[in-house]
């Protein structure tokens, strides 16, 4: 990066041309085994009908391993299972007890960081240090997180008797598989409910290398189960009698159908579901700042999380400036192998969902956007796309709508607080926001103001365990994380 000064102003320039020598991340760390099974009882167990499926390398769309497909009587074998251990072990194990089981095990995945984020690139595509840096040490905190909770639960609902719900069934999503689960199994298991996991088909590895380590901690048995399979896997387990909780992190149309599978029964669920988040830049904000954030909101996890920046508000005097810092930041992107160290975009994690972020792409031209991409060459294998820019976008374009789960930016402008508030309400979703400015109190009028249940100032997507996460509108409902995180799990009388 280069500094130039002009008319008394200084200009950052990024150099485009400058080529890195590869530096990739080890895969011989990980073991992956060809074939895995059912992690039901402490045990993995072969499924009832025999069925497998496999799960691919999107980089190299090579073949990982054969994973177990999990059918209704191996969902019941599960329960089962999750219902047993928690009558005979867990809800009669003191706290502290609960708590040493929950700091073992993340002990033990920081012990295992490097495994962790190789398989998770490898099975998801995201870039490694990614993977390294985020996914594997933010997972290893919730559960430290909630191993502090686990008997301190007379603090967290004073005056209150807590009891656990019962057996949780919980289903994840394929964009952050081992963060998602931590987010759904630590703080189930220091509330002294049992659990039966299902994560995403595309993404299983990390959920069962998580299996194993569940297995060396020696949870008693049965009360993490951790199951593999497609859709029909996880309606066995939304609709199964015998389950007192659901927790669902996916698409708003798959929460919509779960909503209507639990009406009528004594299942609670807590849904964490689609987003459509406005980043909103206001003249006075720090550019170079606000702009790194936007490329971290969208770009540098390939769009791939619920709550990305994919709507971009820039008020009008500073449009131009932005627009091109924009231009400049995506040349400088290296979309590639996952596993180098220098990639900042990798892989699409399914062909099937590249497919649709390219549907989205046509649709966008279609309705009159224009389409601006960075001009890097991408690998001939695997599922890849571009960073995307679209301006000239309407509000009521699809792709500044729905939730396209891809590299995409549709950018607007707006010229006052009130006209970006309401646009950046004017949507289905309410999961989250960002707001840069150098004004403070514009700041808390903004996130007063904005329909989203979370809103990042001047920084976006950090994270903490402590610190709730979820939204509202069809975005779903419930928290995940910090103290409301525990809530979802308990029965206070």
């Amino acid at each position: 990066m280069a500094v130039k000064k002009s008319n008394n102003t200084l200009k950052l320039q990024f150099d485009t041309s400058r080529q890195y020598a590869p530096a990739p991340e080890s895969a011989s760390i990980a073991s992956i085994k060809s074939r895995y099974e059912l992690f039901i009882n402490g045990a993995f167990v072969a499924p009832t009908e025999k069925k497998y499926f496999n799960t691919i390398n999107p980089a190299t769309e090579s073949v990982l391993s054969s994973v177990a497909e999990a059918g209704k009587k191996d969902v019941d074998k599960a329960v089962v299972s999750a219902r047993t251990a928690l009558n005979k072990y867990w809800k009669k194990m003191p706290g502290k007890e609960r708590a040493k089981y929950i700091f073992r095990i993340a002990r033990m995945i920081q012990e295992r960081a490097r495994e962790f984020a190789v398989i998770e690139t490898l099975d998801g595509g995201k870039p490694i240090r990614e993977s390294r840096d985020f996914d594997v040490p933010t997972a290893a905190n919730h559960f430290f997180y909630y191993a502090g909770w686990a008997d301190k639960l007379e603090y967290a609902f004073p005056n209150r008797k807590v009891q656990a719900l019962g057996v949780a069934g919980q289903i994840i999503p394929w964009n952050f598989p081992l963060l998602m689960a931590a987010w759904k199994i630590a703080p189930a298991l220091a509330t002294g409910n049992t659990v039966v996991l299902k994560p995403a088909e595309s993404t299983p590895l990390t959920a069962l290398k998580l299996a194993e380590i569940i297995q060396e901690a020696d949870l008693p048995p049965g009360v993490v189960n951790i199951i593999t399979g497609a859709g029909s896997t996880g309606a066995a387990i939304v609709q199964h009698p015998d389950i007192n909780k659901i927790a669902f992190t996916g698409s708003t149309d798959v929460g919509k159908i779960i909503q209507r599978a639990i009406a009528g029964s004594s299942k609670k669920a807590t849904l964490e579901l689609g987003g459509k988040a406005a980043n909103i830049i206001f003249e006075d904000a720090p550019l170079d700042q606000a702009v790194e954030g936007v490329i971290n909101g969208i770009f540098f996890n390939q769009g791939h999380v619920c709550c990305a920046g994919s709507r971009l508000y820039v008020q009008e005097s500073v449009y131009k400036i932005v627009l091109q810092k924009l231009k400049d930041r995506l040349e400088t992107l290296i979309v590639g192998d996952p596993m180098d160290k220098n990639t900042d975009i990798g892989a699409i994690n399914s062909k099937q969902q590249l497919e649709t972020i390219q549907k989205y792409l046509q649709i966008g031209q279609k309705e009159g956007a224009e389409m601006y991409q960075s001009s890097c060459a991408l690998p001939k294998k695997g599922f890849f796309c571009r960073p995307t820019l679209f301006t000239n976008v309407a509000q009521s374009s699809r792709i500044a709508q729905e939730e396209i789960f891809g590299p995409v930016l549709a950018i607007q402008t707006f010229r006052t607080e009130e006209e970006v508030i309401e646009k950046a309400n004017n949507t289905p979703f309410g999961l989250s926001a960002g707001v840069w400015t150098d004004k403070g109190s514009k700041i808390f009028n903004m996130t007063s103001q904005l329909k989203a249940g979370v809103v990042w100032a001047n920084t976006y997507n950090k994270f903490d365990p402590a610190s709730p996460f979820g939204g509202y509108k069809e975005s779903g409902f419930g928290r995940e994380g910090g103290l409301h995180g525990l809530s979802a799990y308990v029965h206070l009388i």
